[in-house]
């Protein structure tokens, strides 16, 4: 009972508090809430606005589970960004190469950019376990290290071709593209499919298995799970591998389904938009999938706030404060309870009998 009074009063109080202070927000930059709320709302049903929402929504649910796998061991991989960005400019230069029927061409694809991730990041994982240097010191690192190797491979005289104004990789034939689904006027990605796969695979992964298991122990008491025989070493190489692995996948939706190549201009920042949206989604595959369609649908209907005359900046500011709320609110909860059980526990100490301690 204690149990679900909190899992309804930690969102309730949330989802108070972020209106509170959306509202605030909203009021100091000079705009009325209620017309921020009808117009954001009224972009449900208009034009694309849903399709792209759940393309967008997919993108973020990998990259939030990408960081969530990390969360569930208090890993920090902050380098999700330079993993998913690194993972989708080689999988793009080897999907442009190589000519394969299809399925064969995507599942390369897809196996490349996972490879790729892993790859990028194993030596934080190996100098997490082995030297306990600070992942969020070395993943953030290798994002500017990232940034560098994509200018490097996607120049004229290595692997990218110059079109126009713009660099790209070798453009992907069409037997390595992920079929999308067409829905009125807009087409889902076939990535989507793949999001939700890896959302059944990661509740399977945590609630049904032994490693599953041992990495939550990790995560809450890293003695008490060495002192049950949980390989600490080898428990965050395997998380951190999973990580890089699943961030790999992050830039594939966009990449097979719509741009079939990697540019200089294809976009960034999923990485850390990953990070607020596994904190609002508390590591949970349903809570994130509710955060990752919350933030993508702030993201495609804030340009629809300037026709009324609110500056669409004022969503970042909103979704910033949602997260704030989530994480305060979660652990004034989560405080009030500890108190209240070691108030309970105590009450019930002189209530024992007196000859049970000897």
């Amino acid at each position: 009972m204690r149990r679900l009074g909190g899992a309804v009063v930690a969102p309730a109080l949330a989802i108070g508090v972020a209106a509170l202070l959306c509202a605030i927000a909203l009021l100091i930059s000079g705009a009325s809430p209620w017309t921020a709320l009808t117009t954001i709302g009224s972009q449900l049903g208009s034009g694309t606005v849903a399709v792209d929402t759940v393309n967008s929504a997919a993108v973020y649910y990998i990259a939030a589970l990408a960081v969530a796998i990390g969360f569930q061991m208090r890993l920090f991989n902050i380098g999700v960004e330079g993993q998913f960005r690194v993972a989708a400019c080689v999988a793009a230069i080897v999907g442009g190469t190589v000519i394969l029927p299809p399925v064969l061409h995507t599942v390369l694809i897809m196996l490349v950019a996972m490879l790729t991730g892993a790859a990028w990041i194993a030596i934080p994982a190996l100098l997490k376990a082995y030297r306990g240097v600070s992942e969020v010191i070395s993943t953030i690192m290798l994002n500017a290290i990232a940034t560098g190797l994509i200018a490097y491979l996607i120049r004229a005289e290595t692997f990218g071709e110059l079109r126009g104004n713009n660099i790209t990789t070798p453009p992907i034939p069409e037997s390595g593209w992920f079929p999308g689904i067409d829905v009125g006027n807009g087409r889902i990605f076939g990535m989507v499919a793949v999001a939700a796969v890896l959302g059944v695979g990661y509740w399977f992964l945590l609630g049904r298995t032994r490693f599953g298991f041992e990495l939550k122990a990790s995560g809450e008491s890293k003695t008490a799970a060495s002192a049950g025989g949980v390989n600490a070493r080898r428990t965050i190489l395997i998380a951190l591998l999973l990580s890089g692995a699943v961030a790999g996948l992050v830039g594939l939706p966009e990449l097979l389904g719509r741009d079939h190549a990697y540019t200089l201009s294809s976009p960034q920042g999923y990485g850390f938009t990953g990070i607020a949206i596994a904190l609002l989604g508390r590591n949970h595959p349903v809570g994130i999938a509710l955060g990752a369609l919350l933030w993508a649908f702030l993201d495609k209907s804030a340009v629809a706030l300037d026709v009324v005359g609110i500056p669409r900046e004022i969503v970042l500011i909103m979704q910033g404060l949602i997260v704030l709320s989530v994480v305060v609110a979660y652990e004034v909860v989560r405080r009030i309870e500890r108190r209240a059980e070691q108030r309970r526990v105590a009450a019930e100490v002189p209530q024992q009998p007196v000859g049970a301690s000897t």
